[in-house]
């Protein structure tokens, strides 16, 4: 019966995404990025002889988590190959020339044949994946083969479905992980819990330490910085529209400040709203190409993905969206890093 309603889930998801794809971008890119999916990994790893470590991450926040083993597996096994694939376009389509991996892929929509296919195309000796996203027939037919699977930076909630009466088909997928890292010790309780127990090691979080990562080497932004001259500076990143309409009043009337919006969404569509909220504003784009901006422009909107972990460490003061929306707060970390104080909304979780 948990199968069933699994297949059911999974026929339900794809028929959303190819309804949703000729008005939602990002439901596009999804449909669109896996209709050659089989074909380029076939011409690749025609070619690829080598063995193969895969990397599992959901979106653009699980590669990040991913990011500093995968680069220290790369140079301890430089003989390796490294296979990176991404279930969120967010994720794919921003590092999809990510050079520290020999190649970068969607990941198939779940089902026995695909996981199959996935497989016997790429021939992983070694299997990471990142924090969470389970899906069962990848995980099933992983551990059918006898290939090591890990879980990296995991992280557990007595409300997961692992931990419910009901949740024995989840539990399942569990039992395909040769060993969890996970980040505290109450997910190692958790685990415990339900009769795991051996080959579950507490690690942290692997978030920390990217961020001190890319706060002791931050990229570098002339235009922003000739922007931000010596004025100071408010950083928001990862704001929804609710956030938006919170911070455009005191931005509108208070010009001495220079404010940075990074919009958790770039569609064209939400840039044009938050310019309506932000009277006086210039996107990323713009600024290279602009001359001299007018005195009174004082909000910067990043129309660009990528930056704003190093952005934040221009800011006096670090403004994380989404604790006004049904979405909650983003990651934090990325600016706490640079010892600044963080705001967030009231609805936050986990």
């Amino acid at each position: 019966m948990s199968l069933l309603l699994y297949r059911t889930f999974l026929w339900l998801y794809q028929l959303g995404a190819n309804l949703l794809s000729p008005f939602n971008e990002k439901a596009r890119y999804w449909v669109q990025g896996r209709r050659t999916v089989f074909s380029e990994l076939t011409a690749f790893f025609e070619k690829e002889k080598r063995r193969v470590i895969w990397f599992h991450c959901a979106s653009l926040g699980e590669f990040e988590q991913a990011r500093p083993l995968l680069e220290e597996i790369r140079t301890s096994y430089p003989g390796y190959c490294i296979l990176l694939s991404f279930f969120s376009p967010s994720g794919y389509r921003i590092r999809k020339n990510y050079e520290q991996a020999d190649y970068v892929t969607y990941l198939p929509m779940d089902s026995a044949a695909n996981a199959q296919r996935f497989l016997d195309l790429a021939k992983p000796s070694l299997v990471f994946w990142v924090k969470y996203e389970y899906w069962h027939f990848y995980l099933h037919t992983i551990h059918e083969r006898n290939i090591p699977l890990l879980l990296v930076s995991g992280i557990y909630r007595e409300d997961q479905p692992f931990f419910r009466p009901w949740g024995s088909f989840h539990r399942r997928m569990l039992a395909n992980f040769t060993a969890f890292f996970v980040q505290n010790n109450d997910a190692a309780r958790l685990l415990g819990s339900i009769g795991i127990a051996r080959d579950v090691i507490v690690s942290g979080d692997t978030r920390f330490d990217r961020v001190i990562e890319i706060a002791a080497q931050p990229a570098s932004f002339p235009e922003l910085e000739a922007f931000i001259g010596n004025h100071t500076v408010i950083v928001a990143g990862s704001t929804w529209e609710e956030d938006e309409e919170e911070l455009d009043h005191y931005a509108n009337t208070h010009p001495a400040l220079r404010f940075v919006i990074a919009p958790h969404e770039i569609d064209e569509a939400h840039l044009q709203d938050i310019e309506k909220l932000f009277r006086k504003s210039v996107r990323y784009s713009q600024l290279a190409q602009t001359t001299q901006l007018p005195a009174e422009v004082n909000v910067l909107i990043l129309d660009t993905m990528g930056m704003l972990a190093s952005v934040y460490r221009y800011a006096r003061i670090a403004y994380i969206g989404g604790g006004f929306g049904e979405d909650g707060v983003h990651n934090v970390l990325e600016a706490a890093v640079y010892g600044i104080p963080v705001v967030f909304g009231p609805e936050y979780e986990k």
